[in-house]
């Protein structure tokens, strides 16, 4: 794997195009306010009391009367979980580099001594090792309704517990504000709790790390560029912080 420092978004800028002919197609960003974090989902990490099924059936009881708009299948009930914070098999990516160097710094000033990292996926690449490609569309990405996502289902998942299958990069629809501000795109676990940068043979992943000397330098480059809180959650409560903050 790859592994560079930048200290700001013009050194960023310049080692992207050193790696860019690394990454044929798409390529994905994730922000990590701490270096030393791993590219695995909520769910993998924690000790688990609940089976993802029990979770989701536990979140429909109560979210079922509150949500607007009823989730279709499996997969839309983990978008939504996903969205109030419930831990899914699902990481959060986004198409555009500010929207990662965003959440890797937005509380870059509580933990000061802290490096921070952006990690660079090609998608493709990744879905190479779940043996996910297509002769006729060299930067083939599936959706969440495509036949190849079938497995990664919950409840396959459960009925198949001993296939442990690699992480895969797929998209999904852009049905709500945030996700679209976001220019979203998720990966997906299965079984198998592997970080996404320990996949095969890391050819896939690029990491950036921000030292703790740049995070404020980079935060304030970001904000410059008019990426802020309001830009990528663009909801009432988001005003709310924002007047908040200036009224101290």
């Amino acid at each position: 794997m790859i592994e560079r420092e930048i200290e700001s978004i013009g050194s960023f800028l310049a080692a992207r195009i050193e790696d860019r002919a690394r990454f044929n197609g798409a390529t994905w960003y994730r922000g990590h306010s701490d270096a030393s974090w791993k590219l695995q989902p909520s769910y993998i990490r924690k000790e688990r009391p609940l089976s993802e099924t029990s979770l989701i059936s536990r979140f429909r009881q109560s979210a079922a009367m509150l949500t607007e708009r009823m989730p279709k299948d499996e997969f839309d009930w983990l978008f939504l979980m996903q969205h109030y914070g419930v831990p899914t098999r699902l990481l959060d990516w986004s198409e555009s580099p500010l929207v990662g160097l965003y959440f890797a710094l937005e509380n870059h000033s509580v933990s000061p001594d802290t490096d921070a990292a952006l990690w660079c996926l090609s998608p493709t690449i990744l879905n190479k090792n779940a043996n996910i490609v297509s002769a006729d569309e060299p930067n083939y990405i599936p959706s969440f309704e495509d036949i190849e996502l079938q497995g990664y289902i919950p409840s396959s998942v459960r009925q198949k517990h001993r296939l442990e299958l690699y992480p895969v990069a797929t998209i999904a629809t852009r049905n709500n504000a945030r996700i679209q501000a976001q220019l979203g795109t998720f990966t997906i676990h299965h079984a198998n709790p592997v970080a996404i940068e320990a996949v095969g043979d890391k050819s896939h992943i690029i990491k950036y790390v921000i030292p703790a000397k740049h995070k404020e330098t980079i935060a304030n480059e970001v904000a410059e560029l008019g990426i802020d809180r309001f830009s990528l959650f663009p909801e009432l409560s988001s005003v709310g912080l924002i007047l908040s903050g200036l009224i101290g």
